[in-house]
């Protein structure tokens, strides 16, 4: 919408306020209604989402907050809550539609939530120079001269560079989430050094220098390998067997547990500093963003999340730039095979299975599965990690 434009929250409708001696028949399609969230093939979600009416109008409301700069009109409804849909529905598409203003852009938010400008603050504030809206609770009429409603999205966490301005990637995204967090984690490094200091002031001592646990390896120092843990289903059950393993193996492991309240930069500075990043297929795998390119990713697959995997996860991570290294599970690695028998086609042919539809798949499994790993199987795949990591620190230092 271009021209004057502005808002009026009472009637969830954005006004395009007409020249003088028009009339709404002059102007085109006078009044539209639209959803402003991505999922459009998803009609059940969509059916969720706030609707906004866009209408051309004579006269409309006086400007409380006159606005020189675009407006970007935005749900976060929907899926919000699960952290693949939060990157995959919003962030990523925020980016795509945001980035050619160069911060000079509005973004006003419906179903505004406190909890997600907490976790996504950081990320906005990279993308724009001004407070964003909520636009339900705020009853002023806010003008502006051009508003872009709903965003555009490329494919599954991806950015089609060749529809970018100056052929931004997925990388350069990556960056943007590196300048995000910058700021954060050193306060959180700070932080544990001052809690450090105080429970030990001798570390402080004689010149002693805090060794900061976000610091780059040393030459002579072991790879570290995160494992992403879950609780629930398509937990991993000989979980501490892994840890065991990928120590032998040569790494330096870290189990990282996150919750639905974990503050996003803690998450970002432990990926950012790992080398591999473990875990079972489903939304936490999202946070391979995190992860510098070169690295490597190793997700396992359950049954029956074969394409799931690829499309959401493996190929993703590949654009990234990362070492992509799936584990598909055999049906003996599956809890299913506890509960079906050996011929039963929720083993033998999941294809068909989820051919059912959705609920089915989600059901058997995503919600009703999880993972044993066969040891000696996997740590060949731990054994490709380690090969890649030291093949990768040897070309550095060459």
């Amino acid at each position: 919408m271009r021209g004057d434009v502005r808002t009026q929250a009472a009637s969830n409708s954005l006004f395009l306020l007409l020249p003088a001696n028009s009339s709404a028949g002059g102007a085109g399609r006078a009044d539209e209604r639209i959803r402003p969230y991505t999922r459009k093939w998803e009609s059940s979600i969509m059916g969720t989402i706030d609707e906004l009416r866009l209408r051309a109008v004579p006269q409309a409301a006086r400007c409380d907050v006159r606005h020189d700069v675009t407006a970007v009109v935005f749900s976060t409804g929907g899926y919000t809550g699960n952290v693949y849909h939060e990157f995959n529905d919003g962030i990523i598409p925020l980016y795509i539609t945001a980035r050619k203003y160069n911060r000079k852009v509005v973004f006003v938010m419906l179903e505004y939530h406190d909890w997600w400008m907490t976790k996504y603050g950081h990320i906005l504030e990279q993308l724009s120079d001004y407070a964003p809206i909520d636009f339900a609770n705020d009853n002023r009429t806010h003008c502006f001269p051009e508003a872009v409603v709903g965003l555009r999205i490329h494919d599954e966490l991806a950015i089609d560079a060749s529809r970018m301005p100056e052929n931004q990637s997925i990388q350069d995204f990556r960056r943007l989430l590196d300048d995000a967090h910058r700021g954060r984690i050193k306060a959180i490094v700070e932080e544990e050094e001052e809690k450090a200091a105080a429970a030990d002031p001798r570390r402080t001592g004689g010149g002693t220098k805090i060794i900061r646990r976000a610091t780059a390896l040393g030459k002579n120092d072991k790879p570290r390998l995160v494992i992403v843990s879950r609780n629930g289903s398509r937990a991993i059950e000989n979980e501490a067997d892994l840890v065991r393993a990928a120590k032998r193996a040569g790494f330096r492991v870290e189990l990282l547990q996150p919750r639905q309240d974990t503050e996003l930069a803690r998450m970002y500075r432990v990926l950012n500093a790992s080398d591999v990043m473990v875990g079972v297929h489903g939304a936490a795998m999202t946070h391979f963003l995190f992860m510098r390119p070169g690295s490597v990713f190793i997700q396992v697959v359950p049954l029956g999340t074969d394409w799931a995997a690829e499309n959401y996860y493996g190929e993703p991570a590949r654009r990234l730039g990362l070492r992509y290294i799936p584990y598909k599970i055999l049906p003996t690695e599956s809890s299913l095979y506890r509960h079906y028998s050996r011929d039963d086609p929720v083993l033998t042919d999941p294809v068909t299975v989820n051919a059912k539809g959705w609920q089915v798949t989600k059901k058997v499994y995503l919600d009703g599965q999880n993972v044993r790993l066969d040891m000696p199987r996997f740590r060949r795949r731990l054994r490709d990690a380690y090969g890649h990591w030291a093949a990768q620190r040897q070309g550095q230092q060459l």
